[in-house]
């Protein structure tokens, strides 16, 4: 069964035992809990879509390994036109869920993880690549949404995980085993984990010799003895108890983050991919971290294009639409969001193939994508916060507007033009509050900010591959120096 189903994935989640904590109570039923269930919603997008022949060739891939049919969420990238493809797909899935679909981490976990076991194996003799590329195998047969596990919870930043005060800081092996490893730590900022199969761990930076026991790699079931996870509040997540479809602003998907806990977890043999390789553990990071920076040309976009759209009807529902202030603020908005796309395409397009024959991005132009990313849907939230006005965070409850006595004088005032049902301002108005400032901020405003790495992170990789002296040959050329520089 190389593509499963909507329905199918969501049978597949309630098979699972996961051990989830969510404002201080254990969940039973993570599936169909009012908070959960929008951020598996989108999820389950990815696989509603992958069925609809319309959209075949974005979200469907043939397999390298068996030939078949598969979602391309569980796919190596084996060209260009699949890293363009890629793109293509998470706008497509932006739009239609205005929020993090999720399954973008596990798919640059895959990718990166396949190229470098492989050049590990290369190096050191080692089985990382055959039992990485059994696990893959898996993946694409049983249609697992993975969840790629880098970030840890870090501790003293000014301290290399072997020297902090607490080691489980990092994730790190504990005790190595005939038969395996036991790891402890814990992962933060895990997107879509309590909607995922399997969990790829990778290192989150490079590491030395004195680190060996960090640099480890390995998949396990999400819902493995000794795993456990701490739901992440989001702004106004609450109203999503609330039994309404207005005031969440969308009202059918979202996105989650938890903290990922590693309690002496046994991961055997066939399933790790680094164990103590430190000089490889960068060289993960710096790959996943491109991959993952290229997906933000796409999802951002996406939800930027939804975010766009609402701005526009709100001008439209509040009398506004033909100001010329807010013709070129949307615009503007406009040129923002294909600014970001523009980077995403190019950096897909000029990849080139690894040892192992995986497609990899060009890694400056995905690190530039990324610095645009962590700048212009802030810009872009801000006009839209400014053509839709301060109703958009003042205005009353959905449960004022049905309210049987109050509710005709909230109809009555909080009218715009006389055409529009004063339900529909209020609903396009959440929407542009939950995009910007409620749950959905998470994957799309503070997430553009700090996923895939804080904004000095890829000027980091900006200034490594920028190719600086290359450029001062350059000029030199041009100018006519012959001596070298100083």
């Amino acid at each position: 069964m190389p593509i499963k189903t909507g329905e199918q994935y969501e049978a597949s989640l309630r098979a699972m035992k996961f051990k989830i904590y969510l404002q201080g109570e254990l969940v039973e039923n993570p599936v169909d809990h009012p908070i959960i269930r929008p951020s598996m919603n989108s999820v389950k997008m990815t696989y509603d879509l992958a069925n609809d022949p319309q959209y075949e060739e974005l979200m469907t891939a043939t397999s390298h390994l068996t030939g078949e049919k598969i979602n391309r969420f569980c796919h190596l990238h084996q060209s260009c036109d699949d890293l363009v493809k890629k793109v293509k797909m998470q706008r497509l899935l932006g739009q239609k869920t205005a929020a993090c679909f999720q399954r973008c981490v596990g798919m640059d976990a895959i990718n990166a993880a396949d190229s470098v076991t492989f050049e590990m194996d290369r190096k050191f003799g080692t089985d990382y690549h055959k039992r990485f590329t059994n696990f893959l195998r898996r993946m694409q047969e049983e249609d697992w949404t993975v969840d790629g596990a880098m970030t840890d919870p870090k501790g003293d930043r000014s301290l290399p995980p072997h020297k902090q005060a607490d080691p489980d800081l990092y994730v790190h092996v504990v005790e190595r085993r005939k038969d395996g490893i036991v790891v402890c730590g814990a992962k933060a900022h895990q997107t879509g984990a309590v909607n995922s199969h399997w969990i790829l761990v990778m290192p989150t930076i490079a590491m030395g010799k004195e680190d060996a026991d960090y640099a480890v790699s390995f998949a396990a079931p999400a819902d493995a003895d000794g795993i456990f996870y701490i739901y992440g509040r989001q702004s106004c997540d609450t109203r999503k108890l609330e039994g309404g479809s207005i005031d969440v602003g969308n009202k059918q998907f979202g996105g989650h983050e938890a903290l990922m806990v590693f309690d002496n977890v046994f991961i055997p043999w066939e399933n790790v991919f680094m164990c103590g390789e430190t000089e490889y553990s960068g060289l993960l990071v710096e790959r996943f971290a491109g991959y993952h920076r290229q997906s933000y040309g796409g999802c951002k976009v996406g939800v930027g294009d939804v975010l766009i759209g609402a701005t526009a009807l709100a001008a439209d529902y509040n009398g506004a639409s033909k100001a010329s202030h807010v013709k070129d603020k949307l615009i503007e908005m406009t040129h923002l969001n294909e600014t970001l796309y523009s980077c995403g395409i190019a950096c897909s397009s000029e990849g080139s193939p690894t040892a192992s024959g995986t497609y990899l991005i060009n890694l400056l132009l995905a690190n530039v994508c990324k610095q645009n990313v962590t700048r212009f849907p802030y810009e872009i939230a801000r006009l839209a916060e400014d053509i839709a006005g301060g109703l958009m965070v003042t205005m009353p409850s959905e449960h004022d507007l049905r309210h049987p006595e109050i509710g005709r004088v909230v109809e009555k005032y909080f009218c715009g033009v006389s055409s529009v049902p004063v339900e529909e301002r209020m609903r396009i108005l959440r929407l542009i509050e939950n995009i910007t400032l409620g749950t959905a901020a998470v994957g799309y405003r503070t997430e553009s900010m700090h996923g895939a790495g804080s904004p000095q992170a890829q000027r980091i990789m900006i200034a490594r591959q920028g190719g600086i002296e290359q450029k001062k040959s350059l000029a030199k050329d041009i100018a006519g120096i012959a001596h070298p520089s100083p």
